[in-house]
């Protein structure tokens, strides 16, 4: 009666660790959450690497259905997350539901984007809140992320902003689009937060052998092509001169 919450890191099958692989081959039932982030591989990728059937874990079935906890219950269950699993805040609840269960977690941890943005040159504890750019709608217009690029500003703080995937719709959402949702806000808020000549960063499949990393104004960085996403997108605060000359290899 074990639920394994494993962090699978940010590329494709091999990124697990060896005590991450271990356990999934212990498991009876194996669930990857495919809401939160992608990965550079097929379901059938990971399931030939680690000799073990898997099922996509929507979030309804990971937040309201009691399948996966009913598996552990059974005997042993993992949930693979994509990069480490407190990287969500999903998955605090789900370990909470499981031990007002009686049913025992053992969390195996992984690369996270948290920490992995580091390979930019900003250094990781100079970084303030982290947000999310979601996708608009006519009745959802969300000014969080520039909230928080604001209050970060302010202490001059960075700020890694993750952008929306909806696997349902076939969306993820990439660079240009984040910049444009947030030049949007800024045109209706005006308060200089985010700006065309505001200086960012924009990261594509880190942790992959073919990440991309680009620093540049926000009207340029809008121009450019990242490829297949996962992308992220950083607004720098105050620079040391180490960071400044980092940065200087992406532009």
């Amino acid at each position: 009666m074990v639920l394994y919450l494993i962090g699978i890191g940010l590329n494709d099958e091999k990124d697990i660790s060896v005590r991450g692989l271990e356990a999934v081959r212990s498991c009876d039932a194996i669930y990857l959450e495919s809401y939160s982030s992608l990965l550079n591989c097929s379901i059938p990728d990971l399931e030939r690497f680690y000799g073990k059937k898997i099922v996509a874990a929507d979030r309804k079935l990971v937040e309201q259905s009691e399948e996966i906890l009913a598996a552990a219950a059974r005997g042993n269950a993992a949930l693979l997350v994509i990069g480490d699993p407190w990287g969500a805040t999903t998955h605090i609840d789900i370990m909470l539901r499981c031990k007002a269960k009686g049913i025992q977690v053992k969390v195996i941890n992984n690369a996270s984007i948290i920490t992995a943005v580091g390979m930019t040159g900003l250094q990781i504890y100079k970084f303030g809140k982290t947000t999310s750019v979601p996708y608009p709608d006519r009745n959802f217009r969300p000014e969080t992320s520039y909230e928080v690029v604001n209050q970060n500003k302010l202490l001059g703080l960075h700020t890694l902003l993750l952008l929306d995937i909806r696997p349902d719709l076939g969306k993820f959402m990439t660079i240009a689009e984040a910049i444009g949702i947030l030049l949007e806000i800024e045109s209706r808020k005006r308060q200089g937060t985010f700006t065309p000549e505001t200086l960012c960063v924009g990261c594509a499949r880190i942790g992959s052998e073919s990440f991309i990393i680009k620093a540049a104004a926000a009207k340029d960085l809008k121009k450019m092509d990242f490829g297949k996403q996962p992308h992220c997108l950083i607004v720098p605060g105050e620079l040391h001169f180490v960071e400044e000359e980092a940065l200087r290899q992406w532009k």
